[in-house]
């Protein structure tokens, strides 16, 4: 057990550096990652989704009763500036359609697990980042469809149905049985938390490398442009939840919380959801695997800015 311990730690203090060995290899070597079909995605997210229950009690959603201003405040900025910044950086670099598709489906999907781990290594308000990754991923059913309709029903056709029922099986159901099981045989799953995060490092990296592997010529044919898009969005996304922060006056453990939550999107539920939602539009899930790969990157980063600072 302790040699499994050792190396999730070492996974996951190497996040970010496996991914993106994983993303290079995946894109310049395509058939490395062919294997993993498409279609495992789906199944790959859910394991990290019920990864993320097993780590949750019902004592954590009683942060919302108790610190509601602070949720308030999470859940507003997620679903208001992602989606914004989304749009008008697709609008600014004048992306295609596939492309504008997939980038506002990455701003309009909740904070990722992640950024609860980045936010632990920033010496953030960890119950805080739970909190508004766990009751805005229970509002992504109704959110993530509703405002990527408003924002591209005049563009693309958006399938609501589908993308609510996906996020359903693909979130809710695998959290909620987390939750259940953690509830029932606490005693054992205690016991596995130490070696969750290897699971779930596993698990997105082989989302990445599908994902890179089955998109690579598509990839390298959009040039920079989509780059700097995704990196423009998450950049101004910690700047945005870090300039809320400052404005309202929360201390420095909860701003650095909402700038790391608001930053850090599911992409990996985008780049599912794309699949589903634009069956047609093939590139709509670049965005999100560019998303998944540099996302960590700069969480990894920003936690050593934050915890020096």
């Amino acid at each position: 057990m302790k040699a499994l311990e050792k190396v999730s730690t070492f996974l996951g203090n190497h996040m970010a550096v496996l991914v993106l060995v994983v993303t290079a290899v995946s894109l310049f070597i395509p058939k490395a990652g062919l294997w993993i079909q498409t279609g495992w995605i789906n199944y790959l997210l859910m394991i990290v989704m019920f990864g993320m229950g097993l780590t949750l009690n019902l004592s954590d959603f009683q942060l919302v009763f108790s610190r509601p201003r602070d949720i308030l405040i999470g859940c507003v900025s997620q679903f208001t500036i992602m989606p914004l910044l989304a749009f008008a950086l697709g609008k600014l670099f004048r992306l295609d359609d596939a492309l504008l598709a997939g980038v506002i489906l990455v701003g309009t999907c909740p904070g990722g697990t992640s950024s609860n781990v980045i936010t632990y290594l920033s010496g953030g308000d960890v119950p805080l980042s739970v909190g508004m990754t766990s009751i805005n991923t229970l509002l992504a059913p109704i959110l993530t469809p509703a405002l990527t309709y408003l924002f591209l029903h005049t563009t693309v056709e958006v399938n609501i149905i589908s993308m609510f029922l996906s996020i359903i099986q693909v979130v809710i159901l695998p959290i909620a049985l987390g939750l259940i099981i953690n509830r029932i045989w606490g005693q054992y799953t205690r016991r596995m938390t130490s070696i969750l995060p290897s699971v779930s490092v596993i698990a997105i990296s082989l989302i990445v490398a599908s994902v890179v592997s089955h998109n690579a010529g598509k990839i390298l044919s959009t040039g920079l442009i989509v780059f700097a898009v995704v990196i423009l969005h998450n950049v101004l996304g910690y700047a945005c939840g870090f300039g809320i922060g400052k404005l309202l006056k929360l201390d420095a453990s909860k701003t650095k919380a909402l700038s790391i939550e608001i930053g850090m999107q599911n992409s990996g539920l985008a780049t599912a959801l794309a699949g589903t939602a634009f069956p047609s539009l093939a590139m709509a899930t670049v965005p999100g695997a560019i998303f998944s790969v540099w996302h960590n990157i700069s969480g990894a980063i920003l936690a050593n800015l934050f915890r020096k600072h």
